[in-house]
């Protein structure tokens, strides 16, 4: 695979992430000032609670991608049926299991929210929310997977583009004529069970791929290593909320969604720009070229940390105001919580962190070696947010997450460096060093200057770009000056020159 078809995948997700903030930030305000923060934070709930069925996805994702690679490389079509074929079955397996889930949901939510909002407008939400995830497990999940692993992950981030830019429309002009809650969403289903059917369109167009010749019988290997790794990922994703909603009011959800909008904005956007790497590197695996896989991965680990760098210290500084305007004219419930800010901002940074190293250890498929940690990740989380969420609420589930995360970033940048890369863990350690640094000298030259009286988005805008290039001052210079070949090899990773010089290097 060549780079150029990276850098591809990486720019289509880019745009599909920033179609997906824009609409994110503007349609839960819309809604919250449309319907107020209560029924904001039922929907999220409700979201959040619908997300745990993907337990059983159990951590297939990466599991088939991993298993994918070689055949793929190989032109193996009748290994990539069984494996299709499979992972259809299972999806499909969950598709049914996830009804009977919603039929659990729409019992127990009425009784939660028992004095909030009547058994029949919860009910209600719980049964068309639920719509576009059936839809993706029993018709989409197989091929999206398939098309990831043939590193046409554009195709997937344009049919995504299109339906949210559709789906947030059609929001906007619904609630600009009163309608009520459940069309709203009833409709946003609609679109969004466009996408499974469009991805099926493409594969069966563009490949000749016949999942009745797949073998009967055929069964995927780590299926349930790869469990203990997505039950990791969807405690980050969704602990947080049911923990709130169990132990709290329900506008204190609503905060957490609010927050999370900012969060999970710069979490999108940073996974665009890892979006492809597993596969190429993946790719490279399997052809075991591995002083390739180390240039380039040492390459592109310069080029992420930067940009993680620059963009976690401007939302240090920059998101408590950025609420402050988002939520302004909103009377029901504060949403200025500095404390719960700036730890949640310090949990997903330490999430973001370990992507590369997530990716680079699912793609040479590692989900046994890494299963304990899952479960260590996971049980900490739940364990210390619960404990602390009756006497600190909002902020002990924050701290709660950030130490989960801590513990499960080290142990990947471990794994990865040693038992995959085989490199020196020093190497790892130096990087984040001069991360802390970069981000502590941004924070005191920026406290330094005289900031803007923020009133409104321009102001913070502002401010944001004044940050922003002190940031970027800050980060480039040093890493100029400190990694002067990874800077070399990620000019030419942009230039479309690593492969072929690279090559050369090799045989000289």
């Amino acid at each position: 695979m060549k780079v150029k078809k990276v850098l591809k995948n990486i720019i289509s997700t880019f745009i599909t992430q920033i179609v997906t903030i824009l609409c994110g930030f503007i349609i839960p305000a819309t809604i919250i000032r449309a319907y107020g923060s209560n029924v904001n934070g039922l929907v999220t709930s409700i979201t959040q609670f619908l997300a745990y069925i993907t337990l059983l996805e159990s951590g297939i994702g990466p599991v088939v991608k991993a298993a994918l690679y070689k055949p793929i490389a190989n032109k193996n079509k009748q290994e990539i049926a069984n494996i299709l074929r499979s992972t259809e079955k299972f999806f499909r397996t969950i598709a049914y299991i996830f009804i009977a889930y919603i039929i659990v949901l729409c019992v127990a939510f009425p009784a939660m929210m028992q004095g909030q909002f009547s058994a029949t407008f919860t009910l209600s939400l719980v049964i068309i929310i639920s719509i576009s995830t059936v839809a993706e497990y029993y018709f989409g999940m197989t091929y999206k997977l398939f098309l990831q692993a043939e590193q046409k992950t554009y195709i997937v981030s344009n049919i995504q583009t299109i339906t949210t830019a559709m789906n947030a429309g059609l929001i906007l002009i619904l609630i600009k004529f009163g309608a009520n809650i459940q069309v709203v969403k009833a409709v946003s289903a609609m679109v969004f069970v466009l996408r499974p059917i469009l991805q099926n369109l493409y594969v069966k167009k563009k490949y000749d791929i016949n999942l009745k010749d797949a073998e009967s019988g055929y069964k995927l290997k780590q299926k349930w290593d790869g469990l203990a790794q997505h039950i990791a990922s969807v405690v980050h994703n969704n602990t947080d909320v049911a923990i709130l909603t169990i132990f709290c009011d329900i506008k204190e959800v609503s905060i957490y969604s609010v927050y999370s909008l900012v969060i999970k904005a710069i979490e999108n956007l940073m996974k665009s720009l890892i979006s492809g790497i597993d596969d190429f590197c993946g790719d490279l695996l399997a052809k075991n070229e591995k002083k390739q896989l180390n240039r380039f991965f040492e390459a592109y680990e310069l080029g992420y940390f930067s940009i993680i760098t620059i963009i976690f210290s401007c939302t240090l500084l920059l998101i408590l105001p950025f609420i402050s305007v988002y939520t302004q004219g909103v009377t029901d419930v504060s949403y200025y919580r500095p404390v719960f800010a700036y730890i949640i901002v310090l949990a997903e940074f330490m999430y973001i962190i370990r992507l590369p190293y997530v990716n680079i250890t699912y793609a040479a498929g590692h989900f046994k070696e890494t299963r304990l940690g899952a479960w260590i990740e996971a049980g900490t989380n739940i364990i210390i947010s619960v404990i602390l969420v009756s006497k600190f609420g909002i902020d002990g589930v924050a701290v709660g997450t950030l130490i989960a995360m801590t513990i499960r970033a080290i142990e990947f940048m471990y794994h990865s460096s040693k038992y995959i890369l085989e490199r020196k863990v020093w190497y790892t350690i130096k990087r984040l060093v001069i991360v802390v640094i970069e981000v502590l000298l941004v924070i005191g030259v920026s406290g330094l200057l005289p900031h803007i009286n923020i009133t409104n988005y321009f102001t913070w805008a502002l401010q944001g770009i004044i940050t922003a290039v002190i940031a970027t001052i800050i980060v480039l210079g040093i890493n100029v000056l400190v990694y002067k070949n990874d800077v070399k090899d990620l000019i030419n990773i942009l230039k479309n020159k690593f492969l072929k010089k690279s090559q050369i290097k090799e045989m000289e």
